[in-house]
């Protein structure tokens, strides 16, 4: 099977605060399976460290107020691209990312609540036929047979 992983997941530093979200389980499903890492945020133009961001009104603004909306859309298109070309039979993606989150995100108001709805980058992948899942949904997946 191919997949294509959040970078994070696979312990890249590219997490805004400079470190990752190492995945046992995510490394555990590279490891037997062919595999296309992206972090839509850097691919975007963003640097690592960057300030946190989140989703508000439909638009990514930053912690300090900057609107960073063009480039989170733009790793989104780039991803896109990649999956295109790649054609991943899944996507697994950070949970609660402005970027990669498949079910839920911040709100946009940073005080950690959450909010019902996708990442840019899960949302645009999703809406062009992909199957996205969080990371910590890996045990449904299993589950359900899907994955051996």
């Amino acid at each position: 099977m191919k997949i294509m992983v959040s970078a994070c997941l696979a312990g890249e530093n590219c997490k805004y605060n400079g470190g990752n979200n190492r995945n046992g389980k995510v490394l555990q499903l590279m490891a037997d399976n062919e595999v296309i890492t992206v972090c839509p945020e850097q691919m975007g133009g963003l640097p690592t460290p960057r300030v946190p961001s989140e989703i508000k009104d439909g638009v990514v603004i930053t912690k300090d107020g900057r609107i960073m909306d063009l480039q989170f859309r733009a790793g989104a298109s780039k991803c896109l691209e990649i999956a295109r070309r790649e054609q991943p039979d899944l996507v697994v993606l950070q949970p609660r990312s402005p970027s990669c989150g498949v079910k839920q995100r911040y709100d946009g108001t940073f005080t950690g609540k959450l909010v019902n709805g996708a990442g840019v980058t899960a949302q645009l992948l999703m809406e062009n036929g992909f199957r996205c899942i969080d990371a910590e949904d890996l045990d449904k997946l299993h589950e359900s047979s899907l994955i051996r």
